[in-house]
């Protein structure tokens, strides 16, 4: 028998029992829509992790802080200093494609009524290029002379009015302060600052405020009050050069805060790094580089070994929507096991027949297993797409109501892969062809004159 007269065959046998038919493709509709969506919402809270992950740190990234200690034979010893020699140490190390210094900095910034402490972060032009950092106003900071303040979108929220303490996220009130054309006076001696609001110890002349130097805004950050787009949305960020430069001349020879001093107190002649941003060529190897480095003495840290826990934790979720989705397929599956078996016992007859005039036993069996596999294909097809549509109406629910921000959730919360489709839809046909092989089984093996008789 041919392939074609097989498949006429299969299709007329179901168009026949049109009402059955109907309601096993249900089934396995039901089925492969519970998987696809089940997995769908899984992998929407997994993307939906690692976006939010990326925009705040990078998963092949490893920061060196100041402060670690080495020694020949891995034990604590002399504090290694970040500086540029140790720089060049990294970048010879093997998968290391870059090293971004960074020098960390507290000053006080006055405006008016209000007070603020800024984290200034200054960074080398290399790494500011890579960092994605887009300005709501203004520009990033272009000189490595002058310095120049880039404000994150939040950076504003530390400024409060000094006299009453009054903070921004105990108000809600923006301060009324236009980061771009209001002058903002720093204060880089902030130790003097608070002697001098203090007054002198003994109770006689009050020490000298410090100088407060006009700091030029180059931009602010694209991004509204109370947003967190990334790790520098509280942060200043500024050239590296000109903060150097510009700490040297306010301090001149004295110790820099936050700054290593000599055992006999006095500074050193260079400024060291705060921070070393190592960056990995895969983040593969983020991982195992980490664990050389801490063996080494230094403080390292990186992102990467608690994201992939979290990871394997969304992955685990993952396969257990999957599962729950599975156990309606296996519903459907036990269904067209039901309905073969029974259109077994419908068409006997026709099977004894079959055989009398010689048919080949196998494509008995075929002709079973294929009126299965169209009942999974078209189970297949049409739970695919009703899952595309549950999908749509899942995510629309979800912006609208704006329950995916109050959860942390970018984005829609059911992502459909592109190659999840095909993958249910080949699923659903060898579930249903599965389910068929023993109805199949049975009529291959059934007797022809026993089929005959048959009433």
């Amino acid at each position: 028998m041919k392939l074609s007269d097989l498949l006429l065959m299969s299709i007329s046998s179901l168009w026949k029992r049109k009402l059955r038919t109907v309601l096993t493709v249900l089934g396995v509709v039901i089925g492969i829509t519970s998987i696809v969506v089940m997995v769908a919402l899984g992998n929407g809270l997994k993307e939906s992790m690692l976006e939010n992950y990326s925009n705040y740190s990078s998963m092949t990234q490893i920061e060196i802080s100041s402060g670690g200690y080495y020694s020949s034979d891995g034990g604590q010893g002399e504090e290694k200093q970040l500086n540029d020699d140790l720089v060049n140490e990294f970048l010879a190390m093997e998968h290391v494609e870059a090293v971004y210094p960074r020098l960390n900095f507290s000053a006080l910034a006055k405006s008016g009524k209000y007070l603020a402490w800024l984290d200034l972060t200054g960074v080398t032009k290399e790494e500011l290029s890579t960092l994605k950092l887009t300005a709501g106003q203004g520009q990033l900071p272009d000189s490595d002379t002058e310095l120049q303040f880039f404000y994150g979108n939040n950076a504003i929220t530390n400024f409060y009015v000094e006299k009453t303490n009054s903070y921004y996220w105990d108000t809600g009130v923006v301060p009324d302060i236009d980061l771009m054309k209001d002058p903002i006076f720093v204060i880089f001696d902030t130790d003097a600052y608070w002697n001098s609001k203090g007054g002198s110890s003994d109770g006689g002349t009050p020490v000298k405020q410090p100088k407060k130097y006009v700091i030029k805004t180059a931009g602010v950050m694209e991004g509204e009050v109370g947003e967190w787009n990334n790790n520098f949305s509280q942060s200043v960020i500024c050239d590296m050069d000109a903060l150097k430069t510009e700490l040297k001349r306010v301090f001149k020879k004295n110790v820099v805060p936050g700054q290593p001093t000599r055992k006999n107190g006095k500074p050193y002649n260079e400024l060291f790094y705060s921070t070393l941003i190592i960056q990995v060529d895969d983040m593969e190897n983020v991982t195992p580089l980490t664990n050389t480095l801490k063996d080494l003495g230094y403080n390292a840290y990186s992102s990467a070994e608690w994201i992939q826990s979290e990871m394997d934790s969304m992955n685990t979720i993952q396969a257990v929507l999957g599962a729950i989705g599975a156990v309606a397929m296996l519903v459907a599956a036990i269904s067209i096991t039901n309905t073969m078996m029974m259109s077994i016992y419908e068409r006997t007859k026709e099977i004894g027949v079959m055989k009398v005039l010689g048919c080949d036993i196998h494509n008995i069996q075929g002709l079973f297993l294929m009126e299965a596999g169209f009942i999974g294909f078209i189970g297949g097809i049409v739970g695919v797409g009703f899952s595309y549509l549950l999908g749509f109406i899942i995510n629309s629910l979800m912006m609208s109501s704006g329950m995916g921000d109050s959860m942390g959730i970018t984005g829609a919360i059911c992502r459909i892969p592109i190659w999840l489709g095909p993958l249910a839809i080949v699923f659903a046909i060898l579930i249903g062809m599965i389910a068929g092989f023993l109805p199949s089984l049975r009529a291959m093996r059934l007797s022809p004159l026993a089929a005959i008789r048959n009433e």
